[in-house]
């Protein structure tokens, strides 16, 4: 066996130019999903900060009406909702 070749298939010369100009490509690559999940996280946080805030004015506007149909007077006749 050739110890100039890899697995007899390349020769050794060959494979640093590859390696080359593979791994800036893979650097770029892993730095742009790296931000891409970072924005992606970001998101959620926000989404559920976002959802959170809606729940508590949903819970805010039943105590509301709550407090609004017990200040309301009983109808006469007690037909209440008729």
């Amino acid at each position: 066996m050739d110890h100039e070749s890899f697995f007899g298939l390349f020769p050794v010369g060959f494979l640093i130019p590859i390696l080359a100009i593979f791994m800036p490509v893979a650097i770029v690559g892993i730095v742009f999903w790296h931000k891409a999940r970072e924005r992606e996280l970001e998101a959620h946080k926000e989404m559920r900060m976002r959802e959170m805030e809606h729940q508590m004015k949903m819970k805010q506007l039943e105590l509301e009406i709550e407090k609004a149909k017990a200040a309301k007077p009983p109808e006469p006749g007690g037909k209440a909702g008729a």
